[in-house]
């Protein structure tokens, strides 16, 4: 089974989608992307979705799973890349994604991660697990 390579920066965690995602890959990245955050300690995880034309509820949700997991696991999330069809498909299928940080490019999501742990934060005190 194929998988997404999962690259640590800066004591951050970054993900870059390049293939068409389907359900069972993106489960395997929410697997696989827990536990590297679980034994690297890592207190942010930028995910570059660039190259996706397309994406459904179910990524949306699998999206979406991922920062609340990575919260959990004291690390933020920042999804860069976002193109603007994907954009407007999540707002009509009404997907909101609590506790995910948006960025238009890596440099800019790095930017925004750096800045949160330069502030001590990881931007999510007030959101709450449930």
């Amino acid at each position: 089974m194929e998988r997404i390579p999962i690259l640590k920066m800066s004591g951050f965690l970054l993900v870059s989608i390049q293939v068409d995602m389907h359900d069972q890959l993106a489960m395997q990245l929410q697997d696989d992307l827990t536990n590297r955050i679980a034994t690297s300690g890592a207190r942010g995880v930028l995910i570059d979705i660039s190259a996706l034309e397309i994406v459904d509820s179910f990524i949306g949700r699998m999206l979406a799973n991922i920062a609340a997991m990575s919260r959990v696991l004291d690390a933020e999330t920042v999804v860069v890349g976002m193109q603007p069809a994907v954009a407007i498909t999540l707002v009509e299928l009404g997907m909101s994604m609590p506790g995910v940080r948006t960025a238009l490019d890596v440099d800019r999501g790095m930017a925004l991660l750096n800045a949160s742990r330069a502030a001590g934060d990881t931007g999510h005190d007030d959101v709450p697990v449930s």
